[in-house]
């Protein structure tokens, strides 16, 4: 914990590999984060953590830490419980999780565990409606979808070589749940790895946007919220602020957040400056892009339409063309994918000289089809699987 009482410890979780671009993102708002594994961290205020929540596109949610300390004992985990203050986070009554690991550490049973902080917080607010344990994030840092959600309030408790650090949610439902993707088509991309995508390749909304095999048209819409300015926690037709964990909190400042959100309003722009468009061979998947479009409160910013990858009209200029094309698992499926990526090549020479080309690959011999020299801008997990956000230059 800080020396300063006044000064918050503050963590942005991210998968993996994208622990750099929310640090940046923390910087644009004139915060200064520090990137280290699984996340950002920083020393900040409550304006801090509510903009952070409001505003952050690629991390899944923001913990604040509320204790550290040593316990080899049930008994001195218990004294050092007893002094958290658990009334500032959560009221009488209210629905209570506790994400427990234990590892390399004496007391190593995390129900055992769970109950006595269970107890430590009952002790200091009252009677509490005991919410199941959810499951801990899993290898790539994408947790359990039910994590957080609900009225429940999350603390996550670590233990490490006999260290406790305990951490209360800030955002309830995860992040990347932006209230716009309701319909899905097959494989759907995360928002948050979406936006990690755009941002990772460069793009930042000041040129053409084009993903050809766009499905359910996540990565056009988090172009579209980027190019706009708009707050991921505002996307809707309304611009409306969705709910948060804060929020439930004895301690929310509903004034300030009330600013917060206002000046996130105020700089959302009317259009986007650049052409947005998505295209798919499936028309089911356009459909439901489209829906999803409305829902976001872009749907005017992005042209969406039904046509093969050989089909493509790119809008004029040089901009970005960003997509997730499919990666087989087994060698069967990747060697019937071998034509898709070549056709990728060979349409990007024919209509996209000069342009910028960023993928999510998972199998650096598919890249090797598309014949355009990628760099590798960020190594990170899609559902379990090892993937890589690879950036290159079609030549003129």
């Amino acid at each position: 914990m800080s020396e300063n009482p006044a000064a918050l410890s503050l963590f942005a979780v991210t998968a993996p590999g994208l622990e750099a671009l929310a640090a940046a993102e923390l910087a644009a708002m004139g915060i200064t984060a520090k990137a280290e594994p699984g996340g950002a961290a920083w020393e900040g205020t409550d304006e801090d953590l509510y903009s952070a929540n409001l505003r952050l596109r690629t991390a899944s949610r923001v913990l604040i830490r509320i204790a550290e300390f040593r316990a080899r004992t049930f008994f001195e985990l218990e004294r050092h419980a007893r002094r958290i203050p658990w009334e500032r986070y959560v009221d009488t009554g209210r629905a209570v999780q506790l994400r427990v690991t234990c590892r390399k550490s004496r007391l190593y049973h995390e129900g055992a565990v769970a109950q006595r902080l269970m107890d430590a917080v009952e002790r200091a607010v009252g009677t509490l409606e005991h919410a199941p344990a959810p499951r801990d994030d899993d290898a790539d840092g994408e947790e359990d979808e039910e994590s957080g959600e609900g009225s429940a309030q999350l603390f996550v408790v670590r233990f490490l070589h006999d260290r406790c650090t305990v951490s209360a949610d800030t955002s309830g439902a995860l992040l990347h749940r932006r209230g716009y993707r309701q319909a899905v088509a097959k494989a759907p991309l995360r928002e948050t790895l979406a936006a990690a995508l755009l941002l990772g390749s460069g793009w930042d909304g000041r040129a053409p946007l084009l993903d050809p095999m766009c499905g359910s048209g996540t990565i056009a819409i988090e172009g579209a919220l980027i190019a706009r300015r708009i707050a991921p926690g505002l996307a809707g037709p309304e611009e409306r602020a969705r709910r948060y964990a804060f929020q439930e909190w004895p301690s929310f400042d509903a004034n300030r957040w009330a600013r917060v959100v206002e000046r996130a309003a105020a700089e959302v722009q009317p259009t986007a400056a650049f052409a947005i468009h998505g295209s798919d061979r499936d028309a089911g998947a356009v459909e439901a892009a489209h829906a999803n479009a409305e829902r976001a409160g872009v749907a005017a910013d992005i042209e969406l339409g039904v046509r093969p990858l050989s089909a493509i009209t790119p809008p004029p200029g040089r901009g970005w063309l960003v997509s997730n094309p499919p990666y087989g698992l087994r060698v069967g499926e990747r060697e019937g994918l071998r034509n898709l990526y070549s056709a990728l090549g060979r349409v990007a020479k024919r209509e996209l000289p000069g342009w910028t080309l960023a993928l999510l690959s998972a199998d650096r011999r598919l890249e090797a089809q598309v014949g355009v020299p990628f760099t590798e801008a960020i190594r990170t997990r899609n559902g379990g699987i090892p993937v890589r956000v690879v950036v290159g230059r079609v030549a003129e």
